[in-house]
């Protein structure tokens, strides 16, 4: 799942610590399951708000929660108004405890400054890191991005992760990928979309947080 390799390449291999923000990645971690869904066939766009093309399960509990979301909300929404819905449900944490399920990562509780809880997760089947960042290397040198490579950049680049996970990769090559050129027209709406929704979702919680502190 392409939330789950934005995941990876999110924390750190050997603190299982975020490089960055949290706004900022659970913003990209919603916008990569919008897109995952647009991928796979199951929303669209009308103009700017999504609908779904079609409601048939994936047999994945958080793809099909999401669609089911958005398949029972009554008004048109846009691609930003359902990556800050999604964002707010703990759907980070759900994805982090299913790869830790799975043997990825490992889950760790601890405690910043010896008082506040937090969990941590270190990286312990290097693998499927290696085979995504494998993947964004070869892209980046050159080959023609797949459909999910091209998502996955956009999402990378709307959070600046890309800075952190690649931070030797050149900013254009990075942002031609992103604009998805190589994609059919209907997943380079969707890419555009959720680009645009991530920026938004990110800055508008960014701005709710300054405005509570």
């Amino acid at each position: 799942m392409i939330a789950e390799e934005v995941l990876l390449l999110a924390y750190r291999e050997d603190t299982g610590k975020p490089v960055i923000g949290s706004v900022e990645l659970d913003c990209a971690v919603a916008g990569a399951l919008l897109a995952e869904l647009a991928v796979r066939g199951r929303v669209g766009f009308d103009g700017k708000k999504l609908r779904v093309e079609d409601d048939a399960r994936l047999g994945d509990e958080i793809l099909d929660g999401a669609l089911q979301r958005v398949a029972e909300e009554t008004r048109p929404r846009d691609a930003s108004w359902w990556v800050g819905k999604l964002r707010a449900g703990g759907l980070r944490k759900r994805l982090l405890t299913r790869l830790a399920a799975r043997g990825v990562l490992s889950e760790q509780a601890d405690r910043i400054l010896g008082v506040f809880p937090t969990t941590r997760y270190p990286e312990l089947d290097p693998r499927h890191e290696r085979d995504v960042r494998e993947r964004v290397h070869n892209v980046l040198a050159g080959a023609e991005p797949d459909e999910r490579t091209a998502v996955l950049f956009a999402v990378m680049h709307a959070a600046k992760l890309d800075r952190k996970a690649f931070p030797e990769a050149p900013k254009d090559r990075v942002k031609e990928i992103a604009q998805g050129q190589w994609t059919g027209e209907a997943v380079r709406k969707t890419i555009a979309s959720v680009h645009a929704a991530v920026l938004a979702a990110t800055s508008a919680a960014a701005v709710a947080a300054a405005a509570g502190s």
